[in-house]
Parts: structure tokens; sequence; C-alpha cells
């Protein structure tokens, strides 16, 4: 960058400083050199430049506090007042009207023309350019190592911080960290990052812990899928920290795209491998072999688990695989993580007793509990088994119990297969239009009495079973007499064919109240 104090250090200029202006004056950046003799120069005076003058206008008789006015109007960044040989001093009235405005005036040889100090700037300006050209491809080069090399984000970080002394981090839309260099970024600045690399377009900077933060988008066509964090502001960055930062940017552009290419083909070998269990192919030498690849062996005891996420509009949701797959990463466990269409399925070795395996899926929805707090997240999980030849029975029923739990089928959001209660298993298995057209069978015509009569049978119904037959504190929660209660007990049997006086009538109706809420779920 081009300052008063860079053309000052030139002893070939000759140039002194009358006044230096405000604290950092000196330091602030020259555009180019503007020469002129206008006792109004403003209209010609591009912001940054610094202004040329042998005082001809002061000869004139132009006052000099009104040109400095108008030089500083126009956003100067200083007054070179150039020597000659009928003016061997710099006037005292054009050092008291900068002093006065606070515009830093410098004083020019009369052994040294305009010529050498715009020729000088030129130079200057060459040769930072070249340098910061040279900067940027040595920069790349040393980027491009890193990448080549396997050293990841935190290589590239690195890189940065050889020239630059920045706090830096890499998040991806996840919230994971992929690498930091000086950067202690808390859970909740992970999010906020998170958050910021969802929208579109992502902002260039936000608020965390620390303070404000500069983004740099990091993807390839257009697309944002990580983030480069430099905790400072944006305002704070010179052009070369800027620059330094946009071109780490297009380098870990390639880097997040090589891990999504190398966690696309391990989710579907994954996925493979599910699909295997679930042909019956668990004994096979091919399966073992690929179950080798994640570090598990098929002798092992094995585990599973399998989840899903449900939103406000009950919409269920595998939970992101990579966010699964850090949990295990994090434990030290291997794991054959795989997302489905309505869930996620991991696999994994597990030699510890029952309740440890209980111990560890609550953790892991705990850490999803904190990724996804706007979303409800369940877990259904089974064995462990032997080996690998009886994971079929532990996977259909983990996934069972996960899609009962989405659906809100239990208040737990974890749970076996075997815990979740009885009906709610055997309804889960079945088809959800049988499901459905059971529960109207016997639903749809109280909801028809009730919407003609204004009647309240459905009401009286769920009320009844909810108080376990009990007439008489039915009749109080309803605030009706035992007679009226029992007359539509016997107009539910009436349209319905189910006489809610009998065991295995009450049966059937609690049945189409529960497969009607599982339908709609």
């Amino acid at each position: 960058m081009l300052t008063l104090r860079t053309l000052c250090e030139r002893r070939d200029l000759e140039l002194s400083v009358l006044v230096p202006g405000p604290e950092g004056a000196l330091d602030n950046e020259v555009s180019w050199t503007h020469n002129t003799e206008l006792p109004d120069p403003s209209p010609y005076v591009r912001r940054g430049e610094l202004v040329m003058t042998n005082g001809l206008w002061h000869v004139a008789g132009h006052p000099a506090r009104s040109f400095v006015h108008h030089v500083q109007g126009a956003g100067a960044s200083g007054i070179v007042f150039g020597l000659r040989r009928e003016m061997r001093a710099t006037p005292v009235e054009v050092i008291d009207a900068c002093r006065e405005a606070g515009m830093p005036l410098l004083e020019l040889s009369v052994n040294v023309p305009f010529t050498a100090l715009s020729q000088a700037a030129a130079q200057t300006l060459a040769e930072q350019r070249q340098s910061a050209l040279m900067a940027s491809v040595r920069r790349g080069n040393a980027l491009a190592d890193a990448i080549s090399s396997g050293t990841g984000a935190g290589g590239v970080l690195r890189v940065l911080r050889r020239d630059h002394d920045l706090r830096l981090a890499v998040v991806d839309r996840m919230g994971d960290l992929l690498g930091s260099a000086g950067a202690d970024l808390t859970a909740d600045d992970l999010v906020v990052v998170a958050r910021a690399v969802a929208r579109r377009p992502p902002p260039l900077e936000v608020t965390l812990s620390d303070g404000s933060a500069a983004l740099f988008p990091v993807g390839v066509f257009g697309e944002a899928d990580a983030a480069l964090v430099c905790l400072r502001p944006s305002a704070a960055l010179d052009e070369a920290e800027q620059g330094a930062l946009e071109q780490a940017a297009h380098f870990l552009g390639m880097e997040t795209a090589r891990l999504h290419a190398v966690q696309a083909t391990e989710m579907r070998f994954a996925g493979e491998l599910v699909d295997m269990i679930f042909a019956g192919a668990g004994a096979s030498r091919e399966f073992a072999a690929r179950l080798k690849t994640f570090g598990i062996d098929a002798g092992d005891p094995l585990a599973v688990c399998a989840l899903a996420a449900a939103d406000e509009d009950a919409a269920v949701s595998p939970v992101p695989a990579n966010a699964v797959m850090a949990f295990f990463v994090s434990e030290g466990v291997p794991a054959v993580v795989a997302p489905g269409g309505r869930d996620t399925v991991a696999i994994f070795p597990w030699r510890l007793t029952e309740e440890e395996l209980e111990a560890s899926m609550a953790r892991l929805l705990g850490v999803l509990d904190g990724q996804f707090p706007e979303q409800r997240v369940v877990l259904g999980h089974g064995g462990p088994v032997g080996d690998s030849t009886k994971l079929k029975v532990p996977l259909m029923e983990a996934r069972e119990a996960c899609q009962l739990l989405a659906r809100g089928s239990s208040a737990s959001r974890m749970a076996r297969f075997a815990e979740l209660p009885s009906h709610s298993a055997l309804l889960g298995r079945l088809d959800g239009q049988v499901v459905q057209r059971f529960a109207d069978a016997l639903l749809t015509p109280l909801r028809e009495h009730d919407g003609q009569r204004g009647a309240q049978l459905e009401l009286t119904l769920r009320t009844f079973l909810a108080n376990e037959a009990q007439f008489a504190v039915t009749a109080d929660a309803l605030y009706i007499h035992v007679n009226t209660l029992r007359k539509r007990l016997t107009r539910i049997g009436e349209l319905t064919g189910r006489d809610p006086l009998k065991f295995e009538g009450r049966v059937d109706l609690f049945l189409a109240l529960e497969a009607d809420a599982l339908a709609r779920t």
C-alpha cells in the first residue's frame, strides 16, 4: 500500500513533513498523485489522491485556508508543496491552514520536480502489486501442496497463518469443525456459523461469543458447503488479508468437495451393507470383507441403532449421517452409518454390557438434541448379538422402534422394540392403509353422528376408556348423569358394532383410536 510515510522514507525525493496531521494520517493510503494550481481543485481530485502544488494560486492572492478546505473536502490524502527558486519556503499561511484543518502537509525540495514524485509513486505501486502477486502465487502453491498432501483444512489454515496473524476456523453446514488455527469456537458458535452457511446467500459477518467474525463461503458451483471463519470484523481486515482469505476459501472448496465425495462413497457402501443384511447375506465372505473396511470384524458382538427426527409438522426424516458418525468417532467406536429414506442406521461392535449400551445410546441422543434443538430426535436400538449373521432381527426391530417413536406412539424418545406397548408394536408392523381403514370403519360413524347432532360420542368413548370403564368417574369427568353415560355407550355400540360394555368391544375401540392416531402421524 502506498502511503505518505512510504514516500517520505525515500531519500531521493527530499520530502519533509511540515504538518503530520492526525495520528496515523501518514499511514493512510495514497491512491495516486494530482498536480494542480487551481484555487479550487476539488472537482478534479479523487479520494485518496496526493495533491501537489507550487502555490501559484497563493501568489495570485487566493487564501490558503480556502484551498486547503477544498482539497480536504475532496478526500485527498495530503498536500505536497513544491518549492521553487522564487519561493524557497512553504508560506506560513499554508502551514497554518493545514494545521488548523488537520491536513497532512509535505514539502518537496526545490531540486526535485513533481514528475519525480509521480514516478516514485508509480514505481512503488508497481513493486507492491508485483510483490502481492508473487506472494499470492507462492501462497497458492503452498495451499495446493497442503491439499494434495492430505493435510486437509488444518493444513490450509497453517499456510495462511505463516503470513497473517489471524485466528481462523473452518465450519461446515452441519456445524462440524473441519479445522482451526488459533480460534476456539464454542458449541453455540458452531451453530451460529452453520445457520449462516445454510442461508442463501450466506452473510459476510456473524456475531460469535468472541465478537464479530468475517465469513468467507467455501464450496463449489456457487453452493456454500462450509465457511472460512476469521475472528476479526471484515472492516478490520486489510486488502492483503482479505485477498489471502478469499484465495484460501477457493482451495478449501476443493477440500470440502473431496470430503463430500469420500463421505458419499462411504454412505453408499454402508447402505449396501444394510441391504445385504436384509437379504440374508450376513454370513457371506463378501459381507465380512466389506465390514472389515469399516474397521469391524464380522465375528464381533454387534449392536445396531436407528435414528430419525420429526419436525413441527410431524414429518419424519433421517438424522444427518455425518452427525451420527462424528459421535462414534468421538467415542472411539468404529461404525457403519447408513442414511435411508426414513431413518439413519448405525451398526457397531459392542463388547460391554447392555446397560452400558443404553448409556451410550443416551449420550448419542443427547448430542443430537444439542445439534438439532428444533427437532424431536428419536432412537430405536437392538443387540448386542453374537455376530453379523444374527443382525437382521435386531436391525428390523431397531428401525420399527424408531418409526413408532417418531410417530409419537410412546412418550419415550429412546427404546428397544420389546419395550414399546404391544399394540403400538403390532400396529406399526401393519400397512398404513390397512390401519387407516380399520380406524375409519369404527370411528367414522361416531364422528358423523357427532357432526350432525352436536353430540359427544367420541369424547365420551375416549374418556370412558381413559378412566378404565368406571361409570361414576367417567360421568363426573363429563359432567353428565350416569344414565346419560349409559345411553351414550349404548349408542356407540349400535353405531360401531362394538359393545363398549364388554371387554372385547373396548379392546377393538381402543385399537381403533390408537390406529387413527398412528395413521395421522
